[in-house]
């Protein structure tokens, strides 16, 4: 059994109604496939006779914090944990910080407001569902703009966990996207790591962030975060990203430790945490902040609404077959 989701493609009408017995002849579809409709299929969801699942898919990263993308417009696609952490696994998958599934906000259980608006379905590398991130949806925002599925330049709503983020492709090719409210917690939290404790700022940016501030950048070199820092779990009880960060006259430089992840090479959501708190604690801040992390540099714009501004890039598409559980 086929079962495909669609994009529309200048050959092919995805309105095209056809009969149970009809073929599909397109080229780029699934010729000799019977189809209830004639999809270009860009994603497509396959299970073939021996219930082996197969998935085309894409990959790409935002400052090297990366993602597998997979399109899912008609909601075919059902992705438990085991698989998602598979997919996710650098030797064993295709690799990532985590998974990006774009679909259709109305086929979205819990989301009650526009239907016809892509919804971000973020997940960890860990299975773990999460709120947000942001270079994750400037990467989504990128791969919907390569596959014309937003107009480019224009101003794009997206759906998320966290709420409705605006996504844009600018004219030099840097992908920006609002960060909704964040809110700074005026109590501070702790954070233990390798037999130390310092204090952090909390930050919430849709999802739960720990900001610590090292004095000097030796310090953060010579983190090991290999080891998960220690957090609050009265403060956090479904977990935390910690970010360690240093001040300079460049600029922020900032490491994360990701929750359902581990350390990775960039954390939009933790660039705009640590931005924020670094402007609260310092007058006279700057409008526009760049930090950066150990993936590259991104910008994050303070004012009445907060941006994240950078590069995002998909680098590959591919078709993968999923195993069944027990051959994994």
């Amino acid at each position: 059994m086929t079962r495909t989701t669609r994009v529309s493609s200048p050959t092919c009408d995805p309105d095209q109604e056809t009969s149970q017995s009809d073929h599909c002849t397109v080229p780029g579809c699934y010729e000799g496939t019977r189809l209830w409709r004639c999809d270009f299929a860009v994603v497509d969801h396959r299970w073939d006779n021996c219930g082996v699942q197969t998935l085309n898919f894409a990959k790409g990263h935002g400052t090297h914090n990366d993602f597998v993308i997979l399109t899912d417009y008609d909601d075919l696609i059902r992705l438990d944990v085991p698989t998602i952490a598979w997919l996710c696994d650098r030797r064993g998958g295709i690799g990532g910080d985590g998974l990006l599934r774009a679909v259709r906000a109305g086929l979205v259980p819990e989301w009650q407001s526009d239907p016809d608006l892509w919804f971000m379905d973020y997940r960890n590398a860990d299975g773990s569902i999460a709120e947000m991130c942001g270079n994750g949806l400037r990467v989504f925002v990128r791969h919907l703009d390569e596959q014309g599925l937003i107009t480019t330049g224009v101003p794009v709503p997206v759906a998320t966990r966290a709420g409705v983020r605006t996504g844009q492709v600018l004219p030099d090719g840097v992908v920006r996207i609002s960060m909704g409210a964040v809110t700074l917690h005026e109590e501070p939290t702790w954070v233990t790591h390798d037999g130390r404790q310092w204090s952090a700022t909390v930050v919430d940016v849709g999802n739960p962030h720990a900001v610590v501030f090292l004095d000097t950048l030796n310090q953060l070199r010579q983190l090991n975060l290999e080891q998960a820092p220690g957090f609050d779990p009265v403060i956090f009880p479904a977990g935390v990203n910690v970010e360690f960060a240093v001040v300079t006259p460049q600029g922020l430089h900032m490491r994360v430790f990701e929750r359902g992840v581990g350390e990775t090479m960039s954390c939009g959501t933790g660039v705009v945490a640590t931005a924020v708190a670094h402007a609260r604690s310092t007058f006279g801040s700057p409008d526009e902040i760049r930090v950066s992390v150990p993936g590259g540099s991104l910008s994050v714009s303070l004012g009445e609404e907060i941006w994240l501004s950078g590069p995002a890039v998909v680098v590959a598409h591919g078709t993968v077959q999923v195993p069944e559980q027990g051959a994994r």
